[in-house]
């Protein structure tokens, strides 16, 4: 994924999940990771810190 689709993903899933996107990303990355699929693990982790970026430091 390129850093535009990191970053419309991450607003989608942000939009969607509201405060549980950043742990959803990070589920969706350890799946990938357990089953194998790095490029993609790597890409939800992108995602997830995106979705870190778009809540805001302060917000948890």
């Amino acid at each position: 994924m390129n850093a535009m689709q990191i970053s419309q993903a991450a607003q989608a899933l942000y939009r969607s999940h509201g405060g549980r996107a950043e742990a959803e990303a990070a589920q969706k990355a350890r799946e990938k990771t357990a089953s194998g699929q790095t490029a993609e693990a790597q890409d939800w982790r992108a995602i997830q810190a995106a979705i870190r970026r778009v809540r805001g430091p302060l917000q948890k």
